[in-house]
């Protein structure tokens, strides 16, 4: 599968790569945007600035940080968000609840699902654990169905086990 992907930040002089080697790019830039900085949300603001930016059919990209026992709206790119979403609720806080992925084909026919935004039709939710303990969750919407296969899950997965890296290394609760 090909996918073409936004050259806005000049940081690629790729125009057609299959997925594989674009999340491989993107995985490879976004761990040398975060390497040498130990503030978690610094990171997590680069990280949906670099991913918004490169993803395609992508309305809302952003973090919700896990501040007592709910899911606070953290640093995004895209419209208006919901600033308090309850831990188990939604696929936000399906994902923090359950700890696993959750990629959504359509998100009307997701039982309590919350539209922060009327317009998105797909959506896939990754945790960011801690020593095992959820701390945040990386939500990203589109308005096509079925946006996000497996490849993007995949990808995804491992910018965020990257940035989990991260904060091991820096030891940093947010």
């Amino acid at each position: 599968m090909l996918c073409v992907f936004k050259r806005h930040l000049n940081l690629w002089n790729i125009s057609l790569v299959s997925k594989t080697e674009f999340y491989q790019a993107l995985l490879a830039q976004t761990k040398a945007l975060i390497s040498d900085e130990a503030d978690p949300i610094a990171n997590m603001a680069n990280i949906s600035a670099i991913l918004f930016d490169a993803l395609e059919q992508v309305n809302w990209l952003g973090f919700y940080r896990v501040i007592n026992e709910q899911l606070v709206l953290g640093p995004f790119q895209g419209k208006v968000a919901c600033i308090r979403i309850p831990l188990g609720t939604g696929v936000c806080g399906t994902a923090a609840s359950t700890k696993t992925t959750q990629r959504i084909s359509d998100v009307h026919q997701f039982d309590g699902h919350i539209a922060c935004d009327a317009t998105t039709n797909s959506e896939i939710v990754i945790p960011v654990q801690l020593n095992g303990d959820i701390i945040a969750v990386l939500d990203i919407d589109s308005t096509s169905f079925g946006r996000f296969d497996q490849q993007d899950q995949k990808g995804l997965e491992a910018i965020v086990k990257a940035f989990e890296q991260n904060l091991v290394l820096g030891q940093t609760k947010i």
